[in-house]
């Protein structure tokens, strides 16, 4: 398939720059997967679209303050470190700009030399590998000196960090938000399990790989970045169980779909306790074998995210949603609307 049969007209208008205040108040496009039919609601109508039995799975993850502004140690030239990647300890994989400045052995320092970062391997595309300096708590270091990561479409700045945390973050590692759970209160939650709802979380840390533009023409010939993820003995057993009861599973967001899906693709179906990294790419052909429903936001043109999303409803249902999303104007991206694929 080729990465053009992905496109879409967006007026850049659309492209939401700021959370609302209400996280469930955000617009909700229901589309069947099956028929092409579309229902527009409000994200608290997700409760309609849940049956007692059914399993949501969550993912846990939660975004890193991981943007550190700093300089060169030697001729103090303003260097913008990301945090990508713990890969042991104190190191990290990061984007780097302007990464041409930064050699093997270059030491980059933040906060008047609170936390200096050590270049001690070079890739591509602006990565490197850094080894972290410091004295006390490097998580704490982190949140003094460190900003949320937000997408380059993100043109505001963003007066409430929480906002761009689910409500129920937990496991500290990601380099951007799993953004369909952000629209997600404790008490939509409440009311969930209230339905008879299971509700379980998987863990992935979401890293930029996942949102780099796709630069072949054939998808097919498209390499993802990896990205660490982990599923617990009690998860596996409620999904396995939601499965053998003849229930659904609801995978919110793109990122716990793509950790239920690497497990149950190489397990013939079933969930087991596990964790490491996946490569997984879901484009049209893939046959999903560890979610029913997918609970998303909108994406971007050309992404591997609208390629997985189209993978699931099909090239034709998604893109006339997205043609009817533009025309009744949703908000699109991190902070915008969210869709019902059931």
């Amino acid at each position: 398939m080729r990465v053009e049969e992905f496109a879409y007209h967006l007026p850049e208008e659309l492209i939401a720059q700021t959370p609302l205040q209400e996280r469930d108040e955000a617009r909700l496009l229901v589309l069947d997967k099956e028929t092409g039919d579309l229902e527009h609601k409000h994200f608290y109508h997700v409760l309609d679209y849940l049956e007692k039995g059914d399993t949501l799975v969550l993912n846990d993850t939660k975004v890193l303050p991981a943007r550190l502004i700093g300089e060169k140690y030697d001729t103090k030239a303003v260097i913008e470190v990301l945090l990508l990647k713990n890969i042991e300890k104190d190191i990290w994989e990061c984007l780097t700009k302007p990464a041409r400045r930064i050699k093997e052995g270059v030491i980059v320092s933040f906060g008047d030399g609170r936390l200096k970062a050590k270049c001690i391997e070079v890739g591509e595309e602006g990565i490197r590998k850094y080894e972290f300096l410091y004295n006390g708590i490097f998580y704490e270091i982190l949140d003094s000196l460190g900003t949320m990561p937000l997408p380059p479409y993100i043109h505001q700045k963003l007066e409430d960090a929480s906002m761009y945390q689910t409500v129920y973050a937990k496991e500290i590692g990601s380099a951007a938000a799993p953004t369909a759970g952000l629209h997600f209160t404790k008490e939509l939650l409440s009311k969930i399990k209230d339905k008879g709802v299971n509700i379980c979380s998987v863990t992935l840390h979401v890293g930029l790989g996942t949102f780099r533009p796709v630069n072949v023409e054939k998808i097919e010939e498209h390499e993802m970045h990896s990205e660490y993820y982990t599923m617990s003995q009690e998860s596996a057993d409620l999904l396995n169980k939601t499965r053998e009861c003849g229930h659904k599973i609801i995978s919110v967001g793109t990122t716990s779909c793509r950790v239920l899906e690497t497990i149950a693709s190489k397990n013939n179906g079933i969930f087991k306790c596990e964790s490491g990294f996946t490569t997984i790419f879901i484009y049209p052909g893939y046959r999903f074998q560890g979610i029913d429903t997918l609970i998303t936001n909108f994406h971007l043109p050309k992404s591997t995210l609208l390629m997985l999303v189209s993978a699931l409803a099909g090239v034709e249902n998604v893109l006339e949603a997205y043609r009817v999303a533009v025309d009744e104007k949703y908000r699109f991206f991190s902070f915008g609307d969210a869709m019902l694929i059931k």
